[in-house]
């Protein structure tokens, strides 16, 4: 397995370099770069039909590229199909476990698919159930489960022959703030122990808590990429939020600003006034003096960094039709046997 340690022999787990994909007259990937580091998570962004799904299945062998190049644990997606599912783990948007089985029965049936001896598919599972939390429910049917020990168990079924990079495709959907933290728990696990993750999610919250890299994708392409404090940078910086016990003082607050209006953003129904700062604490001080002078009263100052919601939504379009459905093509899905 790859780790982030052995750097010199390989430093990006996965190279993407203007690949394109098109259906129809229209691309759903338009020359789109990446690199995600070894042993780090990588969050892809972006609203829906921005192309995050294509990517992943180029990047997963599950659709040929119309151009440009792709590199998966120093494999090439087209010419080495083969050795790139050899390396890697899938983890679609929905569960792909037999409802009636067991989670240890379904854990040895893929271990089984990829071709391990019987004795050592029912170790791995045994192994995969402990590491995941799911030790004393191994037996139980799959049906019974609860959301978060379901994703648990598709992410363990993901990880059967412990591959070097792992695509999870908006891994947390539908999930429970407490499954989602179950799942979140696994992710780091994984990469603690060498795992690369490429992780597509419509959380920000989600990318902003786990990703050590987030791209924001747009109509194909890479709009935007950095760490979340980089990008939060590009929406501005720090502000501070005014929350007025009166609303009708706020055209008094706004004036007791040394800010043109343009930089303060104002909502009326919420009493609430926004301004960038650059010195924090100096700002927080002389607003919060300001105030009482002027007899303004207010019923809550904070300081707050921008949100990755705000980056996301100053960069990417709104007007974007919904990313079509990919034609089927020949290729061996992650955890089936190759």
């Amino acid at each position: 397995m790859i780790t982030a340690d052995e750097g010199s022999l390989m430093t990006d787990a996965i190279v993407v370099d203007g690949v394109r994909k098109r259906y129809g007259a229209r691309y759903a990937l338009d020359g789109l770069d990446l690199r995600v580091g070894c042993g780090t998570v990588h969050a892809v962004l972006g609203p829906n039909g921005a192309g995050k799904t294509t990517l992943v299945r180029v990047m997963s062998t599950l659709l040929r590229p119309g151009g440009g190049r792709v590199e998966v644990a120093g494999h090439d997606v087209v010419t080495q199909a083969r050795e790139v599912r050899r390396r890697i783990g899938l983890l679609g948007q929905h569960a792909a476990l037999d409802e009636e089985l067991g989670g240890r029965q379904n854990l040895e049936m893929f271990g089984r698919l990829h071709h391990l001896g019987a004795r050592h598919a029912r170790v791995r599972a045994d192994e995969l159930l402990a590491r995941f939390g799911l030790a004393d429910t191994g037996r139980k049917a799959v049906k019974r489960y609860s959301g978060g020990m379901r994703r648990r168990l598709d992410l363990a079924a993901s990880l059967i022959t412990e591959p070097e990079v792992l695509f999870l495709d908006e891994p947390t959907t539908g999930l429970d703030p407490r499954g989602r933290a179950e799942v979140w728990a696994a992710v780091r696990s994984l990469v603690g122990g060498g795992t690369t993750v490429l992780l597509t999610t419509q959380y920000l919250e989600e990318a902003d808590q786990l990703a050590h890299r987030i791209s924001l994708v747009d109509r194909g392409r890479v709009v935007a990429d950095g760490t979340a404090n980089e990008l939060k940078a590009l929406a501005g910086g720090d502000r501070i939020d005014v929350v007025l016990r009166d609303g009708g003082q706020l055209g008094t607050a706004v004036a007791l600003l040394p800010l043109t209006r343009a930089e303060i953003s104002v909502d009326v129904d919420r009493r609430l006034l926004s301004a960038p700062v650059t010195d924090r604490m100096k700002a927080l001080a002389g607003v919060v003096r300001a105030l009482e002078e002027a007899g303004v009263e207010a019923e809550d100052v904070a300081l707050r960094r921008p949100t990755l919601d705000e980056v996301f939504l100053r960069l990417t379009a709104d007007d974007e039709p919904a990313e079509p459905a990919a034609p089927a093509e020949p290729a061996a899905p992650a955890k089936e046997a190759v």
